[in-house]
């Protein structure tokens, strides 16, 4: 079968846009702090500790883990985060095995449903894109979601 010229850079060129928009060029989520987007944005003191996004106060955390939220956690890293974190060593993204260590549970929920503004606009975010030269793309999770990647990435990182 042959393929003439205009059909393939067309089909490239879909690809290219497809791909594109894939990768998070879509997220239309407001700063809670109501500032726009500047070169330099001012950040609060809260969001420079716990990230930009939707979770804009401390989150009570369980001494205990909740069996239930641990597993719905584990089901959505494996179908939406594992593909580019492993829990123990470097790949596409960072290894997330010991970041409950590393950041607050409200850190990795904001990184998670607001990818895109973290890396644009708060300075891990941007130290994290120049080491992996990869945006990450939002994963359309819920704030539910997050907070159940939240439990299920605690619990990794307490038993392990």
């Amino acid at each position: 079968m042959i393929y003439s010229r205009p059909l393939i850079i067309t089909i490239l060129i879909s690809l290219i846009i497809v791909f594109a928009h894939a990768c998070g060029g879509n997220d239309t989520s407001e700063r809670p702090s109501g500032q726009t987007g500047s070169a330099e944005p001012a950040l609060s003191d809260f969001e420079l500790e716990h990230g930009i996004g939707p979770v804009t106060e401390r989150i009570e955390l369980a001494d205990e883990f909740d069996p239930d939220l641990v597993e719905k956690g584990r089901n959505i890293y494996e179908m939406k985060c594992e593909m580019c974190h492993n829990m123990e060593g470097r790949m596409v993204g960072p290894e997330l095995g010991d970041i409950m260590e590393r950041r607050s549970a409200e850190f990795v929920m904001n990184f998670i449903l607001n990818p895109s503004g973290m890396v644009r606009e708060h300075p891990v975010g941007q130290e994290l894109l120049r080491e992996y030269m990869t945006a990450m793309p939002f994963q359309n999770v819920q704030e539910e979601e997050a907070r159940a990647i939240v439990e299920f990435l605690r619990e990794y990182n307490e038993l392990n």
